[in-house]
């Protein structure tokens, strides 16, 4: 490891791959601004540019910069505008967004800056650490494991509920469920659900739904109510209290801890991926808040954006595991990458590191650089990036319209995608006037897909659900969701029966 190592810091640090580190992060920072784009679209963009630098570290660099500088930039526009600029950012909304309309947009950016490095960093130091034993981990899990670990997902959709909408919050998740049998299945060869619309064929698109869900909605807020448009302290769009004091440093710094590493390993598995840890991260860390602290989640707590943040960027370090040392894409994005590096001449897999050690290696070093790089570039921006909430509204509610479309549109590329979002914006704007959460739709439409396929899949392989039981970690990860699913209930009833026990001894 420590020749890797040494020979990971004599190529990382040459001029032109601490450049491709810099201009990577760059690029990937404001494209993960804009709503729509995310990295899978600029990587594929940036391929072209990669095989023509011709040297296969130096491309390398440039791309993960590029993927993890999105990842990092794309909680901006979530918690600004709330209109999340990648998938892997929704999460950061939730609480991000409440807290920059109460006039502390500076504060949310700057966790969300140091939950994004700590995330990143500590993620690079795992990878390389485990990278080889982790990649033997990651081929245990077959089909009826990733059908466990999306039920273990849904299991904690009562972390994305408000008090007492427990209920409301599970018939928002299983219309996310349904939505996402709109289209083709893996395992059908006809289109479902699609009302003879050519276009959707390949089923609803996830940025659309998102924009539709969260920044469309948003807009007309704006338009009904004037005063949403202006920062909660009145301050005339200065940006305060950008500096996290001792105690909240405190409050965020195990989940940080906790978040990176559960990131990391959900990022090293095949397919999991960074939306799926930053979920899941939220949801672990609301579930074992204190009971006063659960109620601040959805309001602007800031444990509900360290905790995502810090599990995305971990999350992405992970899946770099697989696409290394397997030449398996952990995620959409790893995907892209894994065809740039076959463009390049360079068969990712065991012998990767045996046989072209510097690749494997410069990557990793060029981790900690451009984490380091994204906190500096980050950090003094924040004062300026956070003043898009002084936008007066009628110049602010075109803005978010302008993206919210231009996402839609570029994500799928037809104009269809378009009358989706307003139809969608308009019934997401109805269901937040009933008090319906969102978030749980979004959560079944992501993990729907991947519960069914794996489901079905295992079934076929084990003629029946045999599976359930014949797995042990199968079964250990349902029980896992069962316990998920009782826990919140049973400590609700046990503080109920504690207050009607002193209400008894009154």
């Amino acid at each position: 490891m420590l020749e890797g190592l040494l020979l990971g810091l004599s190529t990382a640090f040459t001029l032109t791959n601490i450049l491709m580190v810099i201009g990577g992060c760059l690029i990937g920072t404001f494209i993960g601004m804009l709503p729509g784009l995310g990295p899978m679209s600029i990587i594929a963009i940036m391929i072209p540019v990669a095989i023509t630098i011709g040297d296969p570290s130096a491309a390398l660099i440039l791309l993960a910069g590029v993927y993890y500088g999105a990842v990092f930039g794309g909680s901006t526009s979530s918690i600004l505008i709330n209109a999340p600029g990648v998938a892997s950012t929704v999460a950061t909304s939730f609480d991000g967004y409440p807290l920059a309309r109460s006039g502390k947009a500076g504060k949310a950016l700057t966790v969300a800056a140091i939950s994004s490095f700590a995330g990143g960093t500590i993620g690079a130091v795992l990878l390389m650490v485990f990278a080889p034993a982790l990649a033997s981990v990651a081929l245990i899990f077959h089909s009826a494991e990733y059908f466990a670990l999306m039920v273990v997902g849904l299991s904690a959709i009562a972390a994305f509920a408000g008090t007492g909408q427990v209920a409301k919050a599970l018939l928002m998740t299983f219309v996310g469920l349904m939505m996402a049998t709109v289209g083709e299945g893996v395992l059908f060869n006809s289109a479902r659900f699609t009302m003879g619309i050519q276009d959707l064929q390949s089923g609803f698109g996830f940025i659309t739904l998102a924009m539709a869900m969260f920044a469309l909605p948003e807009a007309i807020y704006l338009v009904l109510d004037p005063g949403r448009s202006k920062t909660g302290d009145g301050n005339g769009g200065e940006i305060k209290d950008l500096r996290i004091t001792r105690e909240e440093g405190k409050k965020i710094a195990p989940v940080i801890c906790r978040q990176s590493l559960q990131g990391f390993f959900i990022g090293v598995l095949p397919g999991a991926g960074a939306t799926i840890a930053s979920f899941l991260g939220y949801a672990v860390e609301r579930n074992i808040a204190p009971k006063e602290e659960q109620e601040q989640f959805g309001k602007g707590a800031i444990k509900g954006i360290a905790a995502p943040e810090s599990a995305n960027n971990a999350a992405c370090t992970g899946s770099f595991v697989p696409l290394l040392t397997l030449g398996i894409p952990g995620s959409g994005t790893t995907a892209i990458l894994l065809g740039a590096l076959i463009a390049l001449n360079v068969s990712p897999g065991p012998r990767l590191m045996i046989d072209e050690p510097q690749i494997f290696w410069a990557v990793i070093i060029s981790m900690y650089l451009g984490n380091l790089v994204l906190l500096i570039l980050n950090l003094p921006l924040i004062p300026y990036i956070a003043k898009v909430l002084a936008v007066p509204r009628n110049f602010l509610i075109p803005f978010i319209l302008f993206f919210t479309l231009m996402g839609a549109y570029i994500g799928q590329n037809n104009a269809t995608e378009l009358l989706l979002l307003v139809g969608f914006g308009v019934v997401a704007t109805a269901f937040r006037f009933a008090d319906y959460p969102l978030a749980p739709l979004l959560i079944g439409f992501i993990l729907g897909p991947l519960l069914e396929n794996n489901f079905a899949r295992a079934v076929n392989l084990y003629d029946g659900v045999a599976f359930i039981w014949e797995r042990p970690m199968t079964l250990g990860l349902l029980v896992l969701a069962a316990v998920l699913v009782i826990l919140p209930s049973y400590r609700q009833r046990r503080a109920k029966a504690r207050a009607a026990g002193v209400a008894d001894g009154d």
